[in-house]
């Protein structure tokens, strides 16, 4: 009977750490990194790199989109040496100027597949997008194997151009399309500085087929609206333009914009939105 007792414990026990690891919450983020100039003086990234690095630290980052980041900002950024990261520069689909790259950590995700492509008329070949004269726009994705649970889920991160209106609006289209074109109905998460403010068209073609974090939180939202600061301690941030998108069997336990400083400087021009998942 002793014997029998000690079995049945046993089986409760590994049927528990088993439901466990099906139910594994994940952290996810978006951080518009602002890109290298030395003329941004005392905010340039020399001056912030390693708040950057201390803030996805302390907030235990699990997986995130980066924007506006440089070759050189991925690799200091990189320097952690939990996380590894995929993207392609926007320029020439090599290493070529700003990125939309995904950062995750190693001992947590398996990288299964990636992909890049751009925000124009012609997205699989870099250039630009309808109205926009000022860059080429890009968006890095990635399929993902979570070792915890084993489930796997596409992401997505991406920078919506911050001058064409009809390149933002057409931009919005091309996102939900190439998401249903690259994962199908599979679970897909989706990071990044879209220049646009909830109630354009662009947010709400997206928010048509996947779920606005900050409005299907359990917990309310945390911290300000906004999410640009211009490097201003005592900016409004009543703007919100960096968003992540969830698919609909994904459960928002919080959501966040952080708003870390030090000596009341911020590490970037923007702030971090950062939420607590759970992939149903």
């Amino acid at each position: 009977m002793k014997k029998f007792a000690l079995y049945l414990l046993a089986m409760l026990l590994v049927t528990t750490a088993s439901f466990a690891q099906k139910t594994a919450t994940i952290n996810v983020a978006s951080y518009n990194l602002r890109y290298n100039t030395p003329n941004d003086g005392v905010n340039a990234w020399p001056n912030r790199k390693e708040n950057v690095k201390g803030l996805i630290r302390f907030h235990e980052f699990d997986i995130f989109g980066v924007q506006e980041a440089l070759v050189g900002q991925l690799k200091d950024v990189a320097e952690l040496p939990e996380f590894a990261y995929y993207g392609k520069g926007r320029d020439d689909g090599k290493e070529g100027g700003e990125h939309s790259a995904i950062f995750y950590k190693k001992d947590r995700f398996k990288l299964l597949k990636s992909g890049d492509f751009w925000l124009s008329e012609t997205p699989d070949k870099p250039g630009l997008g309808w109205d926009a004269t000022c860059c080429n726009r890009i968006c890095s994705w990635a399929q993902f194997e979570d070792l915890k649970t084993k489930k796997k889920f596409f992401f997505f991160n991406v920078h919506f151009d911050h001058q064409g209106v009809e390149a933002r609006r057409q931009s919005g289209h091309l996102m939900v399309k190439k998401i249903k074109e690259i994962a199908g109905n599979s679970t897909a998460i989706l990071t990044g500085d879209f220049n646009s403010t909830p109630e354009t068209e662009q947010i709400k073609t997206l928010g048509a087929a996947l779920n606005d974090t900050h409005d299907v939180t359990k917990q309310a939202p945390y911290g300000p609206e906004g999410t640009f600061n211009s490097f201003k301690f005592d900016a409004p941030m009543k703007a919100r333009i960096d968003y992540i998108f969830v698919s609909k069997n994904v459960d928002v336990l919080k959501y966040g914009v952080l708003t870390d400083s030090k000596e009341q400087r911020y590490p970037s021009d923007h702030q971090p939105v950062l939420v607590k998942i759970e992939i149903k």
